[in-house]
């Protein structure tokens, strides 16, 4: 039972037969915590638990927590991998009581699970406590027997924990193991406290007080429990260990790093931080955190980056990181199956990571030993060159460190402080700006003085943030109240900021005392995540933590839509053919759209098919998945790039979905660069359903979807349609068509009787021609000119043919009265006239009169028109008066 994976299960276990809720682990970025960069403790997911900001279904808990200690306040970076215990990753076991129990079943359930459970012997047990809590030495010698001399009483804040400068504190106590004689090192409290003969590895913490001020503490009305055992240091304990890293985990991690490199690890300390630092890797990536020059992944990339100088320390000459995964996802992915879910991304991210670094090294090592070979023992590297490694060549500052450590060789840190301050000032001075720029000012103030915005997005709707600015009008502002119009930047978010199509999110952001409602989020300059927000309540404040809200139900539409132009964006191609190219996109709430390039209009069989290829890849309900690549790597892979998309480089590349025929078959179906949000597996997109295919410029087609509810809602709208043309019908829906198909043809047919009726009937009611009450002779000119109501424009042209076969030789002007007012005119001359008279010359002289300018047409065939039907018959006395002239 001393295995890693024993231990955690036997803890768990043994706290749900005590009726404790077994919770997951929280990610390793903390969403309800902003002042913390990684989690670092089984308490942090429970922190509004604690304070009653938040509600949970029960009131005990037990959980096993993964942990970062690398950045902030809580970094044991450096030390790791050169003593027994550091480490940048760990386990921290605990069980915690909301208000139910306190300190007698909290230590009751200790006692008994370390004495019975891991059958440890209690001669070798002390405990330690604050020594202003008698309440809790009384109760270990109750419940444990222990002696007087076991009970060490700490006067200090070692046994005092304290959540914040306010809010839930109380007093501690320790479980200390006595690892024997043989190892130096006093009990805690005594001089040699700092040796490892008394090694602690359980922490219980009784929440009893609310510090309200400096030094005003008051009872709580429900004091908690929340203890914190490190999993490590337990199976140090149980393996009778002194290293962590000699435990059956890591020499299982250790033993693979040994066979890759082909070096024996034989106490090699770069053995012991690879181990480490994969796992740390390997737990951010699959949390969401990926490498990059700011933030959390930066730590991260300093992590990677530490474990891969060792790796070529050890002899490393191409990537090997990536070759190290299998073995800790097989030892540690049951417990925690994100790294399964995560190996993918995980394994591209390290293989891309140290394919990268190995070129930085070789270059910035070959820099660092020409400028280091004057110095020697003790002297220190000037900071100047220590920042131009940096800034130039992209070699941090730690690895510098860590390279220099062998030959005792510092670092002048103040002066590479100095060289970052005077680039950043030279930058300031050339962000002149003018016009639009002008603007963007305050955007690079904000992101020089604070970094980049974290974004969690990917994994989370929810979190905790620090409001890093307030902007209103372009001006930085100290604060906003209820009906102002601002623009926020936070410390972390999971809010999307718009770009690649997608629209930015719409949520809430909330403190006690304020309330503001989110309806867009923008990217400005390089990071920032600038949220669009009207204050609703109270007033905001520059430095508050906030809560982060996004609209859950407009995410998942989002995320349906942007998934969906994916799959049709492959359809396409595999339909219309390899040409095809997104050209455009916009990914909204309600509906998706994106262009593509294609020469003609689509079919709607060539729609059909796409639309049914698509929602087949969505009924496979296969996961989504994300890695991190290289842009040549990624495209090298089949990965397609998007149109006005610009790409770093590094990139995400998202699949979905498993090709079952063709040339690709087996492989992923859709494959594309794309930083946007997406469904975690292809059914959540439910169904997609195109719109409609049109034209938008020369060679380019847009083509418009909605997906799941949406859908879903469009194809009952159109059931309904159906179904009531069908009633109105009296015919089953499935022979609507046809039955509309058979009215089509009918109308067409009466309304080619009604027109030839109506031709008649103007024409005086003969078959052919008009009557002979229409022709006069003027000047020796047989002329027929007509006035007609309620006859199309269209039908004047052969109306005027008809009236030139039945005059043989003359002129023919119709004037057609539309029920507006409005009139149209004609005019035909017969060939034997055309020389003498022109169609087009009469018709204009018709409009004049009609009130309206120009005409055209043919010398035997004009037409025009004009505002004013009343004056038909003065416009056909003015044509006539023009034969006459």
């Amino acid at each position: 039972m001393s295995g890693v994976n024993e231990i955690r299960s036997t803890f768990l276990d043994y706290f749900q037969m005590n009726g404790h809720e077994v919770v997951s682990s929280s990610p390793l970025v903390p969403r309800n915590d902003p002042t913390l960069m990684f989690t670092n403790a089984g308490m942090v997911q429970f922190k509004n638990v604690f304070t009653g900001l938040e509600k949970r279904p029960y009131t005990t808990a037990t959980t096993s927590q993964k942990c970062v200690r690398a950045g902030g306040k809580h970094n044991d970076l450096d030390n790791v991998g050169y003593t027994a215990r550091h480490l940048t990753f760990f386990e921290m076991l605990g069980n915690f009581s909301f208000g139910d129990y306190f300190k007698e079943n909290a230590i009751e359930l200790a006692w008994k699970l370390v004495t019975e459970g891991f059958d440890l012997p209690k001669h070798r047990l002390l405990v330690t406590v604050y020594s202003e809590d008698e309440e809790a030495a009384t109760l270990w010698k109750k419940i444990a027997g222990i002696s007087d001399d076991k009970i060490i009483r700490i006067p200090t804040s070692d046994n005092f924990w304290q959540m914040g400068d306010t809010g839930p504190c109380g007093p501690c106590s320790e479980i200390f193991i006595d690892q024997g004689e043989n190892v130096w090192g006093g009990p805690p409290g005594s001089p040699e406290e700092d040796g490892d003969r008394f090694l602690e590895f359980w922490n219980l913490v009784f929440m009893q007080y609310e510090q309200t001020a400096p030094g005003e503490r008051s009872l709580l009305p429900r004091p908690s429990i929340d203890t914190g055992m490190g999993l490590e240091r337990m199976a140090c304990v149980l393996q009778g260990k002194q290293s962590v890293f000699d435990t059956d985990l890591f020499q299982t991690l250790i033993g693979t790093i040994e066979d890759v490199l082909n070096v024996k690890a034989e106490g090699s300390a770069s053995h012991r931080v690879i181990a480490d630092h994969l796992r740390s890797s390997a737990f951010l990536i699959a949390d969401g955190v990926l490498p990059s020059n700011e933030g959390r992944g930066y730590v991260l990339r300093r992590i990677m980056r530490r474990a891969m100088r060792h790796a070529q320390l050890l002899g490393a000459k191409e990537p090997v990181m990536y070759k190290l995964l299998p073995t800790l996802v097989q030892e540690m992915g049951r417990a925690y199956p994100e790294l399964v879910r995560a190996e993918a991304l995980t394994t591209e991210t390290l293989k891309l990571e140290e394919t990268r670094f190995l070129k930085t090294l070789e270059r910035g090592l070959s820099l660092l030993s020409d400028a280091t070979s004057t110095l020697d023992k003790g002297d220190m590297l000037d900071g100047e060159t220590a920042f131009k490694l940096y800034d130039t060549y992209g070699f941090p500052l730690d690895l510098t460190q860590d390279a220099l450590r062998a030959r005792e060789i510092g670092v002048d840190l103040s002066g590479f402080t100095d060289a970052m301050e005077r680039q950043k000032a030279e930058a300031r001075s050339h962000w002149a700006g003018s016009g639009d720029k002008a603007t963007e000012t305050v955007w690079f103030e904000i992101k020089e003085k604070f970094g980049a915005t974290e974004f969690l997005g990917y994994d989370t709707e929810t979190a905790e943030g620090v409001v890093q600015a307030i902007v209103k009008d372009g001006k930085a502002i100290d604060s906003a109240s209820s009906g102002d119009a601002v623009q926020i930047v936070v410390s972390q978010t999971p809010f999307y900021g718009e770009s690649g199509g997608q629209m930015g999110d719409a949520g809430l952001i909330s403190t006690d005392h304020a309330k503001l409602e989110v309806t867009d989020v923008q990217k400005r300059g390089e990071g920032l995540f600038v949220h669009i927000a009207t204050v609703t309540e109270g007033t905001l404040k520059a430095g508050d933590a906030v809560i982060l809200a996004v609209d859950h139900a407009r995410r998942s539409r989002l995320r349906s839509n942007h998934s969906a132009t994916h799959l049709l964006h492959e359809a396409l191609r595999e339909v219309l053919g390899t040409h095809v190219a997104q050209k455009g996109s916009l990914v909204a709430p309600e509906r998706l759209r994106f262009d593509v390039s294609h020469p003609k209009p689509m079919s709607s069989e060539e729609l059909q098919v796409v639309e049914d290829m698509a929602n087949a890849i969505i009924l496979q309900n296969a996961q989504v998945t994300t890695r991190l690549m290289s842009v040549d790597d990624a495209i090298a892979e089949g990965a397609m790039a998007l149109f006005g998309e610009k790409y770093g480089d590094e990139v995400r590349v998202v699949s979905m979905g498993k090709a079952v025929d063709g040339p690709k078959a087996g492989k992923p179906y859709s494959i594309e660069l794309c930083g946007g949000t997406h469904v975690n597996a292809t059914g959540d997109i439910g169904l997609v359903r195109i719109l409609s295919e049109s034209a938008v410029g020369a060679g380019v087609r847009r083509v418009e979807a909605v997906t799941g509810d949406a859908a879903r809602v469009y194809l009952a709208e159109q059931d309904e349609r159906v179904k009531t043309l069908s009633g109105a019908l009296k015919v089953q829906p499935t022979e609507l068509v046809s039955r509309v198909e058979a009215l089509i043809d009918e109308r067409r047919k009466l309304e080619k009787e009604l027109a030839d009726a109506k031709r008649r009937l103007a024409m005086g009611g003969r078959q052919q021609g008009g009557s002979a009450d229409d022709i006069r002779d003027i000047a020796g000119i047989k002329f027929m000119g007509k006035a007609l109501a309620g006859i199309d424009a269209k039908d004047l042209k052969g109306l005027a043919d008809e009236g030139k076969a039945t005059l043989g030789s003359g002129v023919v002007t119709l004037i057609g009265v539309s029920e507006d007012g409005k009139a149209s005119a004609v005019v035909a001359v017969t060939p034997d006239l055309i020389g003498r008279f022109s169609a087009v010359d009469l018709v204009r002289i018709a409009s004049a009169a009609l009130g309206g300018k120009g005409g055209g047409g043919r010398p035997d065939m004009a037409q025009a028109g004009g505002p004013d039907g009343a004056k038909a018959n003065e416009a056909l006395e003015a044509v006539a008066a023009a034969l006459g002239a």
